[in-house]
């Protein structure tokens, strides 16, 4: 039974739930496994703290609350600090490099950090970042195939964005792809 407990942090505006729906679309319809959603938000629509709680597993989902996330994606400082001390000991934090700075962790949380904004706006959208977040993400941790994500994306987003989407997603999976090489090689 592979159990996989994700926590996205952010604030309202920067696509945290689409970005969880997302990966539980992936799972569910294009990957073959068993996903839950759960969100929690501020009153105001935009700029307040905003969570979602995806849960993946190759088995039924049960209770569908994530309790010790074994990932954790943090797109503000905020929802970081509000969250860094409920991951699981043996975790992998993604975060948006400048917008959050993470603590010293235990040796068993691996850390991969992904300047989004900066990528989104090359691409001429900042409104794509937690697309960028979403491919980076996939290619680190690998709970979910990248095909089963792209499809999830491609069918999620609004109509006539779809390119524009996919192009930053392929960025962020491109960016985790190199960062886990660089890290291996150091490891040697």
């Amino acid at each position: 039974m592979a159990t996989t407990e994700i926590r996205i942090t952010g604030f309202g505006g920067q696509g945290v739930i689409l970005c969880g729906y997302i990966i539980g679309k992936a799972a569910s319809i294009f990957s073959d496994q068993h996903a839950t959603l759960t969100q929690s938000f501020g009153p105001e629509a935009r700029g307040s703290a905003c969570s979602a709680q995806v849960i993946v597993s190759s088995d039924p989902v049960l209770y569908p609350y994530v309790t010790a996330p074994h990932v954790m994606l943090a797109m503000s400082s905020d929802g970081y600090q509000t969250n860094k001390d409920t991951m699981a000991e043996e975790s992998i934090l993604v975060y948006e490099m400048d917008l959050v700075k993470p603590d010293k962790h235990g040796p068993k949380v691996k850390t991969f950090g992904i300047p989004a904004t900066r990528i989104a706006e090359e691409l001429g959208r900042k409104i794509v970042l937690n697309i960028v977040m979403l491919g980076f993400l996939g290619a680190v941790t690998g709970f979910v195939p990248q095909e089963a994500l792209r499809k999830a994306v491609e069918s999620s987003v609004p109509s006539g964005t779809e390119e524009l989407n996919l192009k930053a997603f392929d960025k962020g999976y491109d960016y985790g792809v190199q960062l886990k090489k660089e890290k291996a090689k150091m490891t040697v």
